[in-house]
């Protein structure tokens, strides 16, 4: 029994999203220069700009890392990473009024991003083997996690809590949808790897595209009073006109 279940978890490892090095790497770079371009704007030093760049593209793959307790982060240990952040770093150093220009591009890019850290996250928490709904927080913590880092350091309120285009929510709903279809229904990896990206990144797209916004907290006692009271209020003045 012992035997056939290792050979299920082989087999679970090598269905996982391969994602190809100029790919990861791309994907670093786009969260990389959100954070650089966010601390330029805002007339950061060069260890500023350097900073958030680093939150940006690494800081949801180093929360990851750190909770599964898997050894070194991966962005410590991968001789690309590191490098690969400084040079956007110094590109959006010198060319921060250039790059400011392609947000039509960078949106895009970035809802790709989000995908991409959504299922690397969420399929790193299912070969540790933990339960559903850590899967889906871990997914979802590395999708948003560089975003609130970068938020802490420039000294504001985390974007992914504010009424906004859809960005943590969407994480959130693609990590449960990888999570269902391919924990209790054992659908084949990649295509749900290659779904949920689609998925995320669409919500995040058609969200800044059509102006949708995670929703807000409801008072549903309240709303309904308010309700009640509007009806009451409308019959009345029905009663009144029939007189």
């Amino acid at each position: 029994m012992t035997g056939r279940m290792d050979v299920v978890e082989v087999l679970a490892a090598a269905q996982t999203l391969r994602v190809p090095a100029v790919v990861d790497l791309a994907a670093i770079v786009v969260g990389a220069l959100t954070g650089g371009l966010l601390a330029a704007r805002e007339g950061f030093a060069v260890s500023g700009v350097l900073l958030l760049a680093v939150s940006g593209g690494l800081g949801g793959g180093l929360i990851r890392d750190v909770l599964l307790a898997e050894g070194p982060p991966v962005a410590l240990t991968n001789p690309a990473y590191l490098p690969t952040v400084a040079v956007t770093a110094a590109v959006t150093f010198y060319f921060s009024g250039w790059l400011s220009r392609l947000t039509g591009l960078l949106v895009v890019l970035d809802a790709l991003t989000l995908g991409f850290f959504t299922v690397i996250g969420a399929q790193r928490a299912q070969l540790a083997q933990l339960p559903s709904a850590s899967v889906v927080f871990i997914g979802t913590v590395t999708a948003v996690g560089g975003a609130v880092i970068r938020d802490v350091l420039l000294a504001q309120r985390a974007d992914i809590v504010q009424p906004g285009p859809y960005n943590a929510v969407a994480a959130l709903l693609g990590a449960g949808a990888l999570t269902v279809l391919a924990g209790p229904l054992h659908l084949p990896q990649l295509p749900v790897a290659a779904l949920v990206i689609v998925l995320v990144a669409g919500l995040r797209v058609l969200s800044v595209w059509r102006g949708w916004e995670a929703p807000v907290a409801v008072d549903l006692p309240k709303r309904a009073r308010s309700r009640l009271v509007n009806r009451r209020s409308t019959g009345r003045r029905r009663d009144r006109r029939r007189r």
